[in-house]
């Protein structure tokens, strides 16, 4: 039996991410996140209720502060004490997992869909979903952006401004295009 786009999406393989059930997917997300930013702070929290329902795991000590924008929601796994500045974009074609008492600076954006290298192929919207993975006492500073696949380990910092292209070590401190070690 084929595999669904969505099914394709999950898996790992190649993708069109025009597919209805997939856009339908995303157009919950939208809402959610609508929602979130409309509501007064006092009546969403630290979350609007449907975002919160939409993650795959989220502590009930999660705050998000508005603006934020996902894909889907539901491939974002948030663990307790995390904390997501103004503006985070997370696009969660695959599992994003972000440990415990993890902190991202303003407009922090975090990609899994990574699209086709040949033009061809990318004409017909293929994407492919790779995770991201973020450890526990993470602190990742305004503007920086996290490609797709990457892995940060446990108490990391990432430079604001900084581009992730490469997997970051439990401890290091990255910064700059593309962000590289330096000494703490």
């Amino acid at each position: 039996m084929p595999q669904s786009e969505l099914e394709k999406m999950q898996s790992g393989d190649w993708y069109s991410c025009l597919d209805p059930e997939i856009s339908t997917l995303r157009h919950r997300a939208l809402e959610a996140c609508h929602e979130h930013s409309v509501l007064y702070p006092a009546e969403r929290g630290n979350i609007g209720p449907k975002l919160r329902a939409l993650f795959a795991e989220c502590a009930d000590d999660v705050r998000i502060e508005a603006r934020f924008h996902c894909a889907y929601g539901i491939n974002i796994h948030l663990a307790e004490d995390v904390f997501l500045n103004v503006g985070c974009v997370i696009l969660d074609t695959a599992p994003v997992k972000i440990g415990k008492h993890s902190m991202l600076g303003p407009n922090v954006q975090i990609y899994c869909a990574d699209h086709h290298r040949d033009p061809e192929l990318r004409k017909q919207h293929l994407e492919i979903a790779r995770p991201v993975t973020i450890g526990e006492n993470v602190w990742i500073g305004g503007g920086a952006i996290i490609l797709p696949g990457i892995t940060i380990g446990d108490e990391a910092i990432i430079g604001a401004g900084s581009v992730v292209t490469r997997d970051v070590a439990a401890g290091a401190t990255v910064v700059g295009n593309p962000a590289k070690p330096v000494a703490r």
